[in-house]
């Protein structure tokens, strides 16, 4: 099969190479998916520069752990009626050498998700990483029904999927932004309210919300930390999947005084039962039309260097995909 792959670390330009390699088989509860559509996340290029202390496990890494296509393999202990099946792929290259950026990839059944009828390649690629960390930024501290949650970063991949699946839960969603001309994109995507960043902006997320936040989806910890403070309700909790200064210190005597619980999340490593959730959903939310990204960028295979590079540059204007049969 043809495959984006590197054999080292480092930049795109200089280690991403596109070929051919084995086509993979699916083992015991496992598909194999013929892949239409591969989404690129920033995740993606970390693993493949090194960042964040991450190191190769594997002599061959084909990259990206989110895309679309159709099953066209089972392995033993998987339903044949599978076969055919239209599907979004998520932690593709979780612990394993075979991402999404290439003809075949094969995942465990379950982080193949049925795609429902209407909702298009693209989308469905997009969402895997990004969606399921927003929906755990939303839920590991329990349902969503009653709360009040913030999502910042809004605009990224992980905040609009925050943003769909807090509304989706029952919650009363809060957004931050950091202009102004960003407020009405952010309310059509999901926010009921969205509070521009400033010197009066804990009064205002306090006059919406006047016992304060339950829940923020943070996406910039050290630089969001004094806020968070003022704004959380006593036992309230911080979910954080980034920072923007990992060196950062924290205001520890008021997090301690208010009860505030900080989460660190990395969705490589959550929960089963949680990834579960999340597909549902985010499958759920996609079909509503709750849940939609903007598509920054296309590349076919054969640019996926390129892909990654543009990853790292699109942020909040949209997602990057690369397509597989282009």
């Amino acid at each position: 099969m043809r495959a984006a792959y590197y054999e080292e670390q480092g930049p795109a330009h200089e280690v991403v190479r596109v070929g051919e390699v084995p086509t993979p088989e699916p083992g015991p509860g496992e598909v194999r998916v013929r892949v239409a559509v591969s989404g690129v996340h920033v995740g993606d290029v970390g693993k493949r520069r090194g960042y964040w202390g991450s190191t190769m496990t594997y002599p061959r890494v084909i990259p990206h752990g989110d895309g679309a296509g159709t099953v066209d393999a089972v392995g033993p202990g998987v339903d044949p009626a599978r076969v055919g099946e239209p599907v979004w792929v998520y932690l593709a290259q979780s612990y394993r050498p075979f991402g999404t950026a290439a003809e075949y990839t094969v995942v465990p059944a379950g982080h193949a998700v049925r795609l429902p009828d209407g909702v298009g390649w693209e989308q469905a690629a997009v969402v895997g990483i990004p969606g399921i960390t927003g929906h755990r930024a939303v839920f590991a501290s329990g349902p969503a029904a009653g709360r009040t949650v913030l999502v910042t970063g809004p605009l990224g991949g992980v905040g609009r999927a925050a943003l769909a699946v807090a509304r989706r839960g029952g919650a009363t969603v809060v957004a931050t932004v950091r202009r102004a001309e960003q407020v009405d994109e952010v309310l059509a995507a999901g926010a009921h309210h969205v509070v521009v960043l400033g010197a009066d902006a804990a009064r205002q997320i306090r006059a919406i919300a006047p016992d304060g936040v339950d829940r923020v989806a943070e996406i910039d910890l050290a630089g969001n930390a004094a806020l968070d403070v003022e704004i959380l309700a006593v036992g309230g909790t911080i979910a954080t999947y980034a920072t923007g200064d990992p060196g950062a210190s924290l205001p520890y005597w008021p997090l301690a005084f208010r009860n505030i619980t900080v989460q660190f999340l990395s969705n490589d490593d959550f929960p089963e039962p949680a990834n579960e959730h999340a597909a549902r959903d985010l499958t759920a939310a996609l079909a509503a039309g709750d849940l939609r990204y903007p598509i920054a960028a296309r590349f076919p295979l054969e640019r996926t260097a390129d892909a990654q590079d543009a990853a790292e540059r699109t942020g909040a204007a949209g997602r990057v995909v690369v397509e597989i049969d282009a």
